[in-house]
């Protein structure tokens, strides 16, 4: 996702310095062309080779370094970079970002970057808790700064609380949030839905199916990537959820249903990925069925049907999609699902063909819209997720 992007990694001195090289390695590994600039005090604790070996690329510490006397190197470094990321940030390096001042190779080149700048402070609680440097802090958020905030735990100095460095993934998180995919939905509102739902029988057993919510949370992360505001409802899954997106966890179909229909007016984009049960138990046993001799019959009753009630509750403008899942005749049973639920879209597969279904990474799925049926090739879950989204985008623009 970042091929072609050049990320500048501000490393200042603490010991949280020794996790910049695991995010160095971590970005050159997604392609990006990684910068890394030194404060003085920083190589105290890492050596700069360390870096110039990650990176392939020479690390820069002295402004007046005479291997870059042939062009000012802190502004040309300023304006090719695409983000810039201060990890670890100590208290000093704050404050003087905070204030303007510019005394070495980092801050002289931070001064001169119009790119997305984050900042991830890290250092002892009783420094990072001071109102010093939350005024700081606070300070350079109104100036435009992500401040990344630190983890809670056990630190260096033996102290326990705020100003550990997040690990090297959750700050690639951050970074890819800001310049992985171009922000084509920014401004938009997302609605995903997600995963199985459980139709308890006693408090022992329940009816299920087995959906893993790849496909819905392959949806929310990549929506989040592109830039829109995501609510994602999940069943019961095993995935962890894709940052920077609200999570709503429900267990059955009445569930889901509640917590969709009260989000629904707030959606611009509603993708309903999840395997809502048909049918649930209709008495539930406070305590657990005993096993008997012979066969045993549990009665069933319809779930609300949450697609049809979007469908016909929608507002104006909004884009709404749902998706079947078919053995046989996929094409005819799914156009009448779009009919018959009065949505916009609905994403189709066929459990009987290879690499499709439920708990693969992948999926081979057919588009299908008022204007036709696109059949897309075997594709990753999410090079699927954001042919849909592209293809909601559009009827959204297009005023469905």
């Amino acid at each position: 996702m970042l091929k072609g992007k050049t990320v500048l990694l501000g490393v200042t001195g603490g010991i949280a310095a020794y996790k910049a090289a695991y995010l160095a390695s971590a970005l050159v590994k997604l392609h990006a062309s990684v910068e890394v600039v030194m404060t003085e005090h920083a190589t105290r604790f890492i050596a700069p080779l360390t870096f110039e070996q990650l990176t392939g690329r020479r690390t820069m510490v002295d402004t007046f370094d005479r291997a870059f006397s042939h062009q000012v190197e802190h502004i040309a470094l300023a304006e090719r970079t695409d983000l810039a990321i201060i990890a670890p940030a100590t208290a000093n390096v704050c404050a003087k970002l905070a204030h303007g001042l510019a005394d070495d190779m980092l801050t002289t080149t931070l001064l001169a970057c119009r790119c997305p700048k984050l900042i991830a402070p890290a250092m002892n609680t009783n420094m990072y808790e001071n109102p010093v440097t939350q005024d700081n802090l606070e300070t350079l958020r109104r100036y435009g700064w992500q401040v990344i905030a630190p983890a809670s735990g056990r630190l260096a100095c033996g102290a326990v609380g705020a100003g550990k460095l997040p690990e090297p993934d959750t700050l690639v998180q951050y970074i890819l949030k800001e310049i992985g995919m171009p922000h084509d939905l920014a401004g938009k509102r997302v609605l995903v839905t997600a995963g199985p739902t459980q139709e308890a029988l006693d408090p022992v057993r329940y009816i299920t199916n087995h959906s893993t919510g790849k496909m819905g949370y392959a949806i929310a992360r990549m929506a989040m990537l592109r830039g829109a505001d995501v609510v994602l409802i999940s069943g019961p899954v095993a995935l962890t959820p894709p940052p920077f997106v609200e999570v709503v966890p429900i267990v059955s179909a009445e569930d889901m249903f509640e917590a969709v229909t009260a989000r629904a007016a707030w959606a611009d984009m509603i993708f309903k990925a999840a395997a809502v049960a048909d049918y649930t138990p209709a008495a539930y046993s406070d305590d657990k069925v005993k096993k008997k001799d012979g066969d045993l019959s549990i009665a069933l009753k319809r779930t609300e049907d949450i697609l049809l009630y979007l469908g016909e509750h929608r507002r104006p403008g909004q884009v709404i999609c749902g998706f079947s899942m078919e053995t046989r005749d996929m094409l005819k049973n799914s156009q009448a699902k779009l009919e018959k639920k009065h949505v916009d879209m609905i994403c189709a597969n066929n459990l009987k063909v290879a690499g499709a279904g439920f708990g693969t990474d992948t999926n081979v799925l057919t588009l299908i819209t008022r204007e036709g049926a696109e059949e897309l090739p075997l594709l990753s879950k999410e090079e699927d997720a954001s042919r849909v989204l592209t293809k909601a985008l559009s009827l959204l623009e297009a005023g469905n």
